[in-house]
């Protein structure tokens, strides 16, 4: 089986300029793969590069050096060699993030902002939002706020609406970062479902879990993600 992301030899820095161009080197020789239907968790504590690992994966931060590449459509493309409009497209239909915060777009009520990537996609508007009620509901969201802008909804609520829109498309490669660091008990237990289901329809994922409790039961291994000093 091919994988569906892999790096070599990653390596990311950030300069200080207002500090004299201070460089702080954050990652360094990283090399591992994903296959497709595996969850692969960083590990590693707080302030290592896992956060700053998953944002070179999505094309956020650019590689100092090494190389990330992915497979887009059956073909392999590398991620550190990719424009903006390859990323648009990458992001479209292959490459799903799901980070900490919603973005919150004004006057845009939650239905609609689960059901847009879907669309973008290619998905028919109403299938696109019926999937999307779905989510919603399962996220237990209640239907009267699905027609609101989730601006005035609890961290909570508006971590749901972020991961039923990032779970919606079924994304080939979906990156995690903390999925469930602001949900109850109950609405754990269903994202770990939907873990499992995007697993078993052959995503291949990657996850930030501070959880230990998910991430022993989503993950099928680690990858340790150790600050510079720590890893030589």
């Amino acid at each position: 089986m091919t994988a569906s992301l892999w790096t070599e030899d990653l390596g990311k820095s950030f300069r200080l300029h207002l500090q004299g161009g201070l460089r702080i080197p954050v990652l360094a020789h990283v090399g591992f793969s994903v296959m497709p239907g595996e969850c692969v968790a960083l590990a590693g504590p707080s302030g290592a590069g896992k956060s700053t690992l998953m944002r070179c994966l999505y094309g956020n931060y650019g590689a100092e050096h090494g190389h990330i590449w992915l497979r887009h459509e059956g073909e392999p493309v590398e991620i550190t060699a990719a424009d903006a409009r390859a990323m648009r497209e990458i992001r479209r239909r292959t490459l799903g993030y799901v980070s900490q915060f919603l973005r919150v777009i004004p006057r845009v009520g939650a239905l609609d902002i689960v059901a847009e990537p879907m669309i973008a996609a290619g998905m028919a508007a109403e299938a696109a939002r019926s999937r999307a009620r779905d989510l919603l509901l399962r996220l237990n969201l209640p239907e009267r706020l699905h027609g609101l802008p989730p601006a005035t909804f609890s961290g909570g609520e508006q971590q749901r609406v972020n991961l039923a829109r990032g779970f919606g498309p079924g994304y080939p490669i979906l990156l995690l970062d903390e999925p469930t660091a602001s949900l109850d008990a109950a609405n754990r237990e269903v994202v770990m479902t939907l873990i499992a289901e995007a697993k078993r329809a052959g995503a291949a994922i990657i996850g930030i879990f501070h959880d230990t409790e998910v991430r022993d039961r989503v993950a099928d291994r680690l990858l340790e993600v150790l600050p510079i000093q720590d890893a030589a």
